[in-house]
């Protein structure tokens, strides 16, 4: 490995056949390992993952002359507590309630995301999501959401939910 690891720093990328980067990949999924301030961490054992219902995307219908209401199922799918936060991309047209929380393991909870009134052939809806960001709390915490998790060395895990506006 040290011969690849050399070879590597000296060369580019077209240098090396297409069978070289499977086994690394091979070498480092196998192995499954990350360092967080020098002290080795089974991948396992880092932030787990969540679970969304609806999965991929949230949908408005038209018309947008009224607020709407579209409710999320937020799961903790790990063996670990979490603390999430949520974050739009647009704050003026979208709503999140409640905005964070803590779920133990296997814990679910719902959220509501909100869409106030717009014009929608005016207004620019391409970019708009929803960001599910979700860490592990530290060990003996109080369940009670603290924005600090997410501001440390600890690793922030996110879910990105575009939103989709049927006309």
């Amino acid at each position: 490995m040290a011969n690849f690891c050399a070879k590597l720093k000296d060369s580019t990328l077209s240098s090396f056949p297409v069978n070289t980067f499977d086994a690394v990949r091979n070498i480092f999924l196998r192995s499954a390992r990350i360092c967080v301030k020098d002290e080795p961490t089974n991948v396992l054992n880092s932030s787990g993952d969540i679970n969304t219902q609806p999965n991929t995307k949230i949908v408005f219908n038209a018309p947008y002359d009224d607020k709407h209401t579209y409710h999320i199922k937020i799961i903790n799918a790990s063996g670990r507590r979490i603390g999430w936060a949520i974050k739009t991309t647009n704050m003026k047209r979208l709503g999140v309630d409640p905005a964070c929380g803590v779920l133990d393991p296997k814990e679910e909870t719902l959220m509501a995301v909100s869409c106030d009134t717009f014009d929608y052939g005016r207004e620019d809806t391409n970019n708009d999501r929803i960001t599910v960001e979700w860490c592990n709390t530290p060990e003996g915490a109080a369940k009670q959401f603290r924005r600090e998790w997410f501001q440390g060395d600890g690793m922030v895990r996110r879910k990105n939910l575009p939103i989709e506006y049927n006309p």
